[in-house]
């Protein structure tokens, strides 16, 4: 093997520990270990460039901001409170209906935002109702890893193999992978039930409480929510036709992100940009960069070659592998950075040989996505839950949460082996 390839493997290795042990921010990790990828001439600074998907980054740019102009209008908390009425105060049955709403909404914002907009309602709804947070935080992660899945915009992995590969559109998206989502939240919706019922009990009192909160009345800006919505709408809209206009994801997010702020008005637009979660895109372009390093070193093409000789080339080998490997690893090491470095990986079994791809980028996003719900380092969604909740005093531990999730997690991931295995593989 090269010295450059060496190094490449080095410095990946060293990062990716760095960022699990979560010792340094991951952004800081991704930024110093890409820049030195190009400090040491593994790859040239142009090159470097050209592998930073600006697709995705644009993509996850646009769509913060519709959110956080959205956010500002006061709907989300509206839709938790609605949504607690509707259950009559009951707890289990508003743990129920704020995980499908999480699933509903993370598939078409994403994951992490969902969470970041479910998480204080749900906080406030637990503290009328006397009850811990923890149930209701726990089965919302779970569900937004669930409906993130479903949609190219739902979870950052799917993002990126959106990008990636040109021909997996927004609906192609959605045809292949919200039944299966679909499904996974159909056999977790009565587990949950069975898990936290006994534990999910309140007074009249409390229950009279939350039944007096006046939904509408947490609606700030009306003006506003039609416009956001207007927006949002022809933005998912334009996304379902992004193929047949010519346009990549990234422009139609940016698109509606930026007609957003014109409805809107300009004061708006530096407190959008404030909310943005520019460490989240600056980790992203550190991996890239990271990656890249693998890539031109020809490291990837090793690992491609071997991962064919044990599969035999055979799809539903590579395609069951794949989804394991993808879901017990994304359980661990949080899957964006797995996801990275599995992408070109992919595409280099393609170059080698392997006619149906199709399976095998459908198998990477359903173990990637609902691997990230077994364990609380697996996905982005869960630490930023699991921070929220410390803030608060009521701290999601690590074996607690994994003694619900973990299981849960190999059930989804048998259930989307069935799926491949019967849609693409008989």
């Amino acid at each position: 093997m090269e010295q450059q390839a060496v190094w490449a493997i080095g410095i990946f290795l060293a990062a990716y520990a760095l960022i699990v042990s979560e010792k340094i921010h991951r952004t800081i990790v991704a930024m110093i270990g890409g820049l030195l990828v190009i400090a040491l001439g593994i790859v040239d600074q142009e090159t470097a460039l050209r592998h930073i998907d600006f697709n995705t980054l644009g993509l996850l740019i646009g769509m913060m901001i519709i959110v956080s102009v959205t956010a500002d209008t006061g709907v989300f908390a509206f839709a938790a409170a609605w949504t607690a009425k509707r259950a009559k105060g009951e707890p289990v049955r508003i743990l129920v209906a704020l995980a499908l709403i999480t699933a509903v909404a993370s598939a078409f914002l994403d994951n992490v935002t969902t969470i970041l907009l479910m998480v204080p309602v749900t906080f406030s709804i637990a503290r009328r109702l006397g009850l811990s947070p923890i149930p209701f935080l726990i089965t919302q992660v779970i569900a937004s890893n669930v409906g993130g899945t479903a949609t190219l915009i739902g979870d950052p992995p799917n993002i990126m193999i959106g990008s990636a590969v040109r021909e997996l559109t927004f609906g192609a998206f959605i045809v292949n992978l919200a039944p299966i989502a679909a499904i996974v939240m159909a056999a977790y919706v009565p587990l949950f039930v069975l898990l936290y019922r006994k534990g999910l009990r309140t007074t009249p009192e409390r229950q009279r409480s939350l039944m007096e909160l006046d939904p509408f009345g947490l609606i700030t800006d009306v003006r506003l929510l039609v416009k956001s919505l207007s927006v949002m709408g022809l933005t998912v809209l334009a996304f379902f036709l992004h193929q047949a206009l010519h346009l990549e994801s990234a422009a139609v997010a940016l698109a509606g992100a930026f007609v957003l702020l014109l409805l809107a008005g300009e004061h708006r637009m530096e407190e959008a940009f404030k909310k943005v979660e520019w460490p989240t895109i600056f980790f992203f372009a550190g991996l890239f960069v990271l990656v890249s390093g693998l890539v031109e070193t020809g490291v990837m093409a090793e690992l491609a070659a071997k991962a064919i000789d044990l599969t035999g080339g055979n799809v539903a080998a590579a395609s069951m592998l794949i989804l394991w490997l993808s879901a017990i690893a994304s359980a661990f090491v949080d899957n964006i950075p797995f996801v990275a470095t599995m992408i070109p990986l992919i595409q280099e079994m393609g170059a080698r040989g392997v006619d149906n791809m199709e399976p095998l980028w459908w198998s990477l996003a359903l173990g990637a996505c609902l691997g990230g719900n077994g364990t609380l380092i697996g996905a982005s969604a869960n630490l930023v839950a699991a921070g929220l909740a410390a803030k608060e005093g009521h701290p999601i531990r690590f074996v607690a949460y994994m003694k619900v999730a973990f299981p849960l997690m190999l059930l989804s991931v048998a259930l989307a082996s069935g799926y491949v295995y019967v849609r693409y593989l008989l």
